[in-house]
């Protein structure tokens, strides 16, 4: 055997275990529906991983990891504060399905658990507070009125975002998650100075 296999099977594993706790939620998601998924046997499973609930824990801490370097790469990249908070607000998002960690905080079994909330903590802990720090810069460089809360305002947009899912979800159209977002941003560009807005 390669020893890349094992590799590949253990990724296999978290990668479907992603997919499917975005689908059905935790207690939606078997087993044996992840093994199915993996395309691999049980004794695999068990071999890298005691059970459902350390799985499901490498997936959730997966997931909020690649959601944390997408919105990184928008909240870190160019740009005034505006252009910064736009990006992350305006990047594409599959928001019919929602969004896989706040998917997660609708689930009784992962919220009562202390190990499989940590992630969905840290995860939402960490936008709010880098929010906060972009537009804290933003004021700094004089780009954003000195009377707007930058932990206020952070966490206005944090919840825009996960309110926009779940309205858009209920609607079946994207179209309430959209306009969450133009209302936001119309509110953000009001604490903008005059000429620092380039964008939206």
């Amino acid at each position: 055997m390669s020893t890349q296999e094992p590799l590949r099977t253990q990724e296999r594993l978290v990668r479907s275990t992603q997919e499917l706790l975005w689908e059905r939620g935790y207690v939606g998601t078997s087993p044996k529906a992840i093994l199915e998924r993996a395309g691999v046997g049980q004794g695999s499973m068990y071999h890298h991983f005691s059970g459902k609930s350390e799985l499901a824990l490498a997936a959730i801490r997966r997931t909020a990891e690649e959601l944390k370097q997408g919105a990184e790469s928008c909240l870190g990249g160019p740009g005034t504060a505006y252009d910064r908070i736009a990006a992350y607000l305006l990047r594409e998002r599959r928001v019919l399905r929602g969004c896989p960690i706040g998917r997660m905080t609708q689930d009784r079994d992962v919220v009562r658990s202390a190990e499989l909330r940590q992630p969905l903590d840290e995860l939402f802990g960490w936008l709010q507070g880098r929010i906060a720090e972009v537009l804290a810069e933003g004021q700094r460089r004089g780009e954003l009125a000195a009377e707007l809360d930058p932990a206020a305002g952070a966490a206005a947009v944090a919840a825009v975002v996960q309110g926009g899912y779940v309205l858009a979800r209920a609607a079946d159209d994207p179209a309430p998650f959209d306009a969450a977002v133009q209302g936001v941003l119309a509110l953000l560009a009001a604490q903008c100075t005059p000429g620092t807005r380039t964008t939206g």
